[in-house]
């Protein structure tokens, strides 16, 4: 089964915990906006854990790979939610798909949505991704 997500103004943490669940269960997950995603917390906290972690990756091959594009970023950011140690886990990976706005060709009736309130700080993807350059 083919499930659209729109991460518009959705919080990172409930949708990756979703869209994890939703992949382990066998369906395929594409979720659009998802530039747009926030994570809650203050600018400055989250922005010093992420160029910190970008920094201890170096130059090395195996260090902690952070993406400067926003839908490779938070692809990554759901790979930490699945069993990557089991072939499970490396399975049903290959079956999310991120997209930066709407650019899809399918019908886009049937999204879901995460109706939350807003946190009072919060950063998005896009504005962590445009931080790391």
């Amino acid at each position: 089964m083919k499930l659209i997500v729109d991460g518009e103004n959705a919080i990172f943490g409930r949708l990756g915990s979703f869209v994890a669940k939703e992949l382990l269960k066998g369906n395929e997950v594409i979720i659009i906006n998802s530039e747009k995603v926030i994570i809650s917390g203050s600018k400055k906290d989250i922005l010093d854990k992420v160029i910190n972690l970008r920094r201890k990756g170096g130059n090395s091959m195996r260090g902690p790979k952070i993406s400067r594009i926003p839908e490779k970023f938070l692809k990554r950011k759901i790979r930490g939610m699945l069993p990557w140690d089991r072939p499970r886990g490396r399975e049903v990976y290959r079956n999310l798909k991120c997209y930066v706005g709407t650019r899809l060709n399918e019908d886009l009736k049937d999204i879901k949505k995460f109706e939350h309130k807003k946190p009072l700080r919060y950063l998005t993807i896009k504005q962590i991704t445009d931080n790391l350059k």
